[in-house]
């Protein structure tokens, strides 16, 4: 056994995912399997789970691996008991799943920041509660582990409802944490920015400024997108003997973007909090590029 493998302990471990099919709930999955972790997976997209399943099969992985919405709290609950009987412990809880849409805040109604709320905040809190009792009662701690967003922690025009339920996951893991500590249970966060995703694709990232080498020269300090083993790199960590006193915080796998917050990498001129003239010549006072 090597050095990583040793201080890690994470072989024949057992983590459960939800949103563990596609994007960067699958490279999670992928990951943490790959270093002996036997995986429950729950995900609503049944062509995912179906490719998450044979992957985890062909690699003769032990998993779990449930076509359902984690939102449905009957359909969590099952996947927990599933857990307990096959295995009878459970160390790892990575929460995965959310979304979103862009709307301004006025133009949004109750029905809409009700689904928000369940599907960015309401099912951590039901998973987790679902988790601790069982890390608790198994005597050897364990690890919570939430995907939040850099949204959780800078203002996201148009995504007002979607930052609020992030922002309520963060202080939540975190107050969670202080609770959880005396049993060795650690509860942390991930928050990413910009990773290549179906997700950030449908949010128009290749026909976007940040989709071109320029604009991710502008805006990412590191200059480059995310890739989704940035994000399941962190968790691997997080679930890990690595992080052993580590509970009660954020890891931003950004490129820098939070640690910027507002300053750009501007062409010929550098960082600056706003834009340089030679960007603002370019257009007319009303605000039109010039002819």
């Amino acid at each position: 056994m090597g050095w990583f493998a040793e201080r890690a302990a994470l072989d024949g471990t057992v983590a459960l995912v939800t949103g563990g099919a596609g994007g960067l709930g699958e490279a999670i999955v992928t990951d943490l399997a790959a270093n002996g972790v036997r995986m429950a997976v729950i995900d609503i997209d049944a062509e995912a789970v179906e490719s998450v399943r044979g992957a985890l099969d062909k690699n003769g992985g032990e998993a779990i691996v449930q076509h359902g919405d984690a939102r449905d709290p009957e359909a969590l609950a099952a996947l927990f008991t599933a857990v307990d009987q096959r295995w009878g412990r459970l160390d790892t809880l990575v929460n995965v799943v959310g979304g979103t849409f862009r709307k301004p805040f006025v133009e949004t109604s109750p029905k809409a920041w009700d689904a928000l709320l369940r599907t960015n905040l309401l099912h951590v809190l039901h998973a987790c509660s679902l988790a601790a009792p069982r890390m608790r009662a198994g005597g050897r701690g364990g690890s919570i582990i939430n995907l939040t967003t850099i949204e959780a922690h800078r203002a996201a025009p148009g995504f007002a409802v979607y930052a609020a339920a992030k922002a309520a996951v963060e202080h939540f893991g975190r107050t969670l944490a202080v609770e959880l500590a005396p049993d060795n249970i650690r509860v942390n966060n991930v928050a990413p920015d910009m990773i290549i995703t179906p997700n950030l694709t449908k949010f128009g990232m290749g026909t976007s400024s940040v989709g071109t080498p320029l604009g991710q020269r502008v805006g990412i300090p590191m200059g480059r997108l995310g890739e989704v083993t940035d994000v399941s790199g962190c968790v691997v960590f997080l679930a890990s003997g690595l992080s052993s006193f580590v509970t009660g915080t954020t890891l931003h796998p950004d490129g820098g973007t939070y640690a910027s917050s507002g300053w750009f990498n501007w062409p010929d001129s550098g960082w600056a909090n706003h834009a340089p003239r030679s960007v603002l010549e370019q257009f007319a006072p009303g605000g039109q590029p010039e002819e």
